[in-house]
């Protein structure tokens, strides 16, 4: 369904626009929310609203996540440009606008979750179909669980907030520990895979499923799971990998879901909600208001679009991929074509010869308004279901050493790769660096590898030719809590260590 994302959200603007500011909000379990609520069509509106936070998601893993990796060299030669902060590892970035959008995005769709909930709990005798109402519990709390999530790997520690707060009471709620909100996420995402079916009809499409949290949950499992680094990051050095295991195989014994044989039609724009996909962000094109998605050119260079006589889009320059991950490719891996662009002629004449992620732009299909582009956001595929469950092997799980190989063949023989035999988990995250490319998992992979330190360190002091870039350290797992909310109240944030 390409509509959840816009989907009849203009009867809730004013009830939402208080959403602007975490800190800064007025309540909406007052008299507008009772009244809004008085049917099963306003739950359903109250409950797409919700969805509706997940627009900025992918772009937000592209500038957090993807840039912030060994993927991107992503200096500029256009002017100091704000995601140079991010791939620099410059201290000062707490005023950054992403880090600030990852923080107010997130608990804005927090704050419509909660209200919803609350409204469920109150009136959901309106909606007049009792398993509909919980089915609508359960889409509440996955979204909920899925942006704390992307909270906690972002900032570690951060506010619980289980109910809608007046503005008062927001300024008195300080960071709860990773551990209570991974424990407040887990109790989330197991009323989801308890309550949310398996499929939905066609109209319905793109709504989360049973197996979408299933595999958020085993993510979250994987992600307590890995090292601590000594600092208030997301891993906690849990040994949950078979909890993990579990879930991942119950996607895969449910046969809902398919390897299919070619990489690019994975992200066909003709292909949408093929087989391989477990959970997308949906987008509504042509519709008025815009909704469509805008991720697609965010790291193209706007010259290029320029150079194939197609609209301008973002005005922006390159982010070059790194030398490191292009020469990491088998020269036979036919991922590497599909992903990344080697270079243009523009149209002043300039040849720009660095490569960047061409992966989600089909040029026949470039729209006119660039915050309109036609496709889905992949959020999790079966392909990292498979590639996970060899994590989780290597870390003990049950399994063997074969399954791990054939697994890892599996994906490579797809890019027209041979096959290779006792894959260690090194191994492993390289494979999955390649296949996911510019999709934004790379530096939580790093995170999860336990070896961010040592290959962030080696790779700034090969890649970094333009010395731009600050020496790593541990405390730049996670990002600075955003200044804007450290000055609401001083004293009731602390800082991240490190900033």
């Amino acid at each position: 369904m390409k509509k959840i994302v816009g989907y009849s959200l203009i009867a809730l603007v004013g009830l939402l626009s208080a959403c602007e500011k975490q800190l800064d909000q007025n309540p909406i379990s007052g008299q507008a929310s009772s009244d809004f609520y008085t049917s099963k069509i306003d739950f359903t509106q109250g409950v797409n609203a919700v969805y509706n936070g997940l627009k900025t998601y992918p772009d937000r893993l592209l500038n957090l996540s993807e840039t912030r990796s060994d993927n991107l060299y992503a200096v500029s030669d256009g002017g100091v440009r704000d995601w140079e902060g991010i791939n620099s590892f410059q201290k000062t970035i707490a005023g950054n606008v992403y880090v600030n959008e990852a923080w107010t995005g997130n608990f804005n769709a927090i704050f419509r979750a909660n209200s919803v909930l609350e409204q469920l709990a109150a009136r959901s005798a309106v909606i007049g179909d009792s398993a509909l109402a919980v089915r609508f519990e359960a889409e509440t709390r996955f979204l909920r669980a899925f942006y704390y999530f992307d909270l906690v790997r972002l900032f570690g520690k951060v506010p619980i907030i289980d109910k809608v707060v007046t503005p008062a009471e927001s300024v008195t709620i300080g960071r709860s520990s990773v551990s209570d909100v991974y424990n407040f996420i887990i109790s989330d995402l197991k009323f989801a895979t308890d309550n949310l079916p398996e499929t939905y009809a066609a109209a319905d499409k793109g709504r989360a499923t049973k197996y979408a949290a299933k595999g958020m949950l085993a993510l979250v499992y994987m992600t307590r799971s890995s090292p601590t680094y000594n600092i208030n990051g997301p891993g906690l050095a849990l040994n949950e990998w078979s909890q993990a295991l579990t879930l991942l195989n119950d996607i895969i014994a449910s046969k809902k879901y398919v390897f299919g044989p070619s990489y690019a039609d994975i992200f066909n724009y003709d292909k949408e909600n093929n087989q391989e996909v477990i959970f997308d962000v949906q987008y509504n094109t042509g519709s008025n208001p815009v909704v469509g998605a805008t991720f697609p050119w965010l790291l193209v260079p706007d010259n290029y679009f320029q150079a194939i006589g197609k609209t301008t889009q973002g005005g922006l320059t390159i982010r070059p991929v790194s030398n490191d991950l292009l020469n990491a490719y088998d020269p036979a891996d036919t991922r590497k074509s599909f992903s990344v662009h080697g270079g243009f002629k523009a149209t002043n004449g300039a040849v720009e010869t660095r490569n960047f992620f061409k992966k989600y732009v089909d040029t026949t299909k470039v729209p006119l308004n660039r915050v309109d582009w036609p496709i889905n956001f992949i959020v999790l595929r079966y392909t990292d279901v498979l590639m996970m469950k060899a994590e989780c092997i290597l870390h003990g799980a049950a399994g063997t050493q074969a399954d791990v190989d054939a697994i890892v063949n599996q994906v490579r023989g797809r890019a027209l790769l041979t096959p290779v035999s006792n894959v260690t988990l090194a191994n492993l995250f390289e494979e999955r660096r390649k296949e996911f490319a510019a999709e934004g998992s790379r530096w939580h992979d790093l995170v999860r590898s336990g070896n961010i330190e040592s290959i962030m360190t080696t790779w700034i002091t090969k890649e970094d030719v333009g010395k731009t870039m600050q020496p790593f350290q541990k405390n730049y797992i996670l990002y600075p809590i955003p200044q804007s909310e450290l000055d609401v109240k001083p004293g009731l944030y602390d800082q991240n260590p490190g900033y």
